[in-house]
């Protein structure tokens, strides 16, 4: 999926900034502080040579240590998990209240999965396949966001006018008088056509979300019901978790594959100025 590609890339472009991570370290600034100030009180430049020293050692030796490259890891893993959670929970605010709604009543469903299960068995950590629920909802919001962005863009489109378009163009082209006027007209017709299959794609793809959408909501609900009648812990690896998540997977593709008729109804939009259907509006 995009987001994941995007996420790999800004992590693997984060990984060569290990030297200016180190520099803005706190410690290594207030010991060059530390040192001017010794520089200042003493009004000889030794501490600053010293400082210099040390810093030259510090910027070859920190920055290629194992254990302070895991660190910075660890850190840039945070602060975009912390940062992806932030825009979900803004795109979340700019849908509707029944859309809202859903959203919260799915991660109260997932939550109280998650704490039946340690209640009812005891267990003091979730099985993997229980704590990729946050990702399977995670996912309900963003197809969501997809579905409502798809529709909108059907809303927006006076289908009858296009085909009524093309059916003039068609008779265009046919009652041309001269070459030049037949492929000009036979440009319109190419162009409409494409119109039109892009809207019966886009319609595909707005179905097949809602159905995952409903598959996910569906899951869940049979989570919460199993759960309660669970006999062993041991019962929960037993439900087919993969096969969900392979068909989000599915979906999510499939979307990527549509997303230059997106593309094209976009530019459209923006050249109309429907500029509330684009994208970056619901942002």
């Amino acid at each position: 999926m995009a987001d994941l590609a995007k996420y790999q890339q800004q992590l693997t472009k984060f990984q060569s900034s290990y030297l200016k991570e180190a520099v803005k370290e706190p410690f290594n600034f207030w010991g060059l502080a530390g040192f001017a100030v010794a520089a200042a009180y003493t009004g000889s430049v030794i501490p600053l040579l010293i400082a210099l020293i040390f810093e030259v050692a510090y910027v070859l030796t920190l920055p290629n240590l194992p254990m302070y490259r895991h660190l910075v890891q660890r850190r840039e893993k945070e602060r975009l998990f912390l940062a992806a959670r932030t825009a979900r929970e803004k795109l979340i605010k700019t849908f509707t209240p029944r859309e809202r709604e859903a959203v919260e009543y799915l991660r109260w469903l997932k939550e109280k999965i998650q704490d039946n299960y340690k209640k009812f068995t005891g267990a003091g950590a979730l099985p993997s396949n229980l704590v990729t629920l946050d990702q399977r909802w995670e996912d309900f919001v963003d197809l969501l966001d997809v579905y409502r962005r798809r529709k909108q863009h059907l809303k927006s489109i006076n289908r009858q006018a296009v085909h009524n378009q093309l059916s003039q163009a068609y008779r265009a082209a046919e009652s041309a008088g001269d070459e030049k006027t037949r492929r000009i007209q036979q440009t319109n017709v190419e162009i409409l056509k494409r119109r039109v299959a892009s809207f019966d794609e886009i319609e595909r793809s707005v179905k097949l979300v809602e159905g995952q959408l409903q598959s996910i909501e569906n899951f869940f609900s049979y989570l919460n019901d199993e759960i309660v009648t669970m006999s062993t812990p041991e019962k929960f690896s037993l439900l087919d978790f993969e096969q969900l998540s392979d068909s989000i997977a599915m979906t999510k593709q499939m979307l990527d594959a549509t997303a230059d008729s997106i593309g094209q109804l976009d530019a459209y939009n923006r050249q109309m100025g429907n500029y509330e259907l684009l994208p970056e509006a619901n942002r």
